[in-house]
């Protein structure tokens, strides 16, 4: 890519931060964002590796990647346990998660695309393969880590609606920057066609399926999700109700069909887990006005000790990267984001413990799960609080019909698995192949 184009998309980066300024210190005085990582986001100053054996720089940008890459990079150690395995992340939620979930490898805040911070990076990191997350296509982190002689993968790739009318426009750039990846592996064929319709080459696009799939647990005896019923002090005989992932005004609708059904089902249980941190006091809000009984995951205790707070029949659980495991203590499950404009979350941990799983019509981000889903009778779409109410009485009313639901999603996963081992296994090939061609 020429050095021009670098430093327009410099100018380009610039304006548009100067433009978000105020929105940016809004966000930090309001909701406590953007308050780390400057160095080595504006400057590359990561922390320099020995570059004594090879490196495998995995990114990914917030809390669902960090999760969505966990058996990937487990996998990845697995086949190359001689090399050192690194991961960048792009928000504080991403990165305070994957410190603690890989706290065997370094983590760090990955360089905004400025051409000065992303060859600093690469250079003090020296990777051998820079492996992106579904749809990171940085074209001065791309070009850089192919000036050090990196290879560069995507993974799980997607790209929505939006996203490829977006790309579309810019073709004459995004076709320069796919022509330097070395493999493109994509969730679906429909994908694959977008990308090499974008530009990628025909050679490095594969088609693997979904890594959500691999990624979701089917086990609800895990012991996470064991520990935290037992904290929470959810009972044999309880039917816990879930909305997770949730934006306003969806914990409002989760709510009011607790207080509207739990005369009628006094074991029925509700779980709040709203999908941002700076919602968490909102929520909290809506829950004391209510007048309900009710409390704070963050105020549970400690491993094995018992809830303290047996009355409390609603929960908000306000941490951070215990999504996946909590979903395993619920049978009737409603995934937010799916309400508003966000495009949905992820309805596959859900459907992978056998939830009778529900979530709106706005599910753009998922469009080939939900498919799926509805097409093995898997899911179900709820278009308003109404009808999420009637989904919800329609499962404690007939509970053999919710769990025919939760079956079904379960062999529906179980019959998906197998993207990790394909992905790795391709990561594999395209290093044998590009180290042959640079030998």
């Amino acid at each position: 890519m020429p050095r021009i184009v670098c430093w327009c998309l410099n100018l380009a980066y610039l304006a548009l931060l100067i433009l978000g300024f105020p929105w940016i210190v809004w966000a930090m005085l309001r909701k406590g964002k953007y308050r780390e990582g400057y160095r080595e986001k504006f400057f590359g100053w990561v922390a320099q590796r020995d570059h004594q054996r090879p490196c495998a720089w995995f990114h990914a940008v917030s809390v669902g990647e960090v999760n969505l890459l966990a058996k990937t990079v487990a996998q990845f150690h697995r086949q190359f346990p001689e090399w050192e395995i690194v991961l960048s992340t792009t928000t504080q939620t991403g990165f305070e998660l994957a410190c603690r979930k890989y706290s065997d490898y370094r983590v760090f805040y990955c360089p905004l695309d400025f051409s000065w911070a992303v060859r600093r990076a690469v250079h003090r990191i020296q990777p051998c393969l820079l492996v992106l997350a579904e749809l990171e296509l940085w074209p001065n982190l791309i070009q850089a880590a192919r000036e050090q002689g990196c290879c560069v993968a995507v993974v799980n790739g997607r790209l929505s609606d939006q996203s490829y009318r977006g790309y579309r426009r810019i073709r004459w750039l995004v076709a320069r920057i796919l022509k330097q990846i070395d493999l493109v592996a994509v969730q679906d064929e429909n994908t694959g066609a977008r990308f090499l319709e974008l530009g990628a080459r025909p050679e490095v696009v594969h088609v693997t399926g979904s890594l959500k799939y691999d990624g979701a647990e089917t086990n609800r005896a895990n012991p996470k999700t064991s520990q935290l019923r037992e904290v929470a002090g959810i009972a044999e005989g309880d039917i816990v109700l879930m909305a997770g992932s949730t934006q306003h005004p969806e914990e409002a609708y989760a709510l009011d069909i607790f207080q509207h059904l739990v005369g009628d089902y006094p074991q029925l249980r509700l779980v709040l887990v709203p999908r941002h941190r700076e919602r968490f006091d909102e929520v909290a809000h809506l829950l004391e006005r209510s007048e309900v009984a009710w409390s704070r995951r963050s105020e549970l205790p400690a491993t094995g000790a018992k809830n303290q707070h047996p009355a409390a029949r609603i929960l908000l659980v306000d941490t951070i990267g215990e999504l996946g495991a909590w979903w395993g203590v619920a049978q009737i499950a409603f995934v937010g984001g799916s309400f508003g404009k966000r495009g949905g979350q992820n309805m596959l941990e859900p459907a992978a413990y056998g939830a009778a799983v529900s979530f709106g019509p706005h599910t753009r981000n998922f469009r080939d799960i939900v498919g799926a889903l509805l097409a093995a009778n898997a899911a179900h779409v709820v278009h308003d609080g109404a009808e999420l109410e009637e989904f919800v009485r329609h499962c404690l009313q007939e509970p053999s019909a919710a769990q025919r639901l939760g079956q079904n999603a379960q062999r529906l996963v179980a019959s998906q698995l197998g993207a990790t081992r394909k992905t790795v296994d391709l990561l594999t090939v395209t290093l044998q192949r590009t180290s042959l061609k640079a030998a």
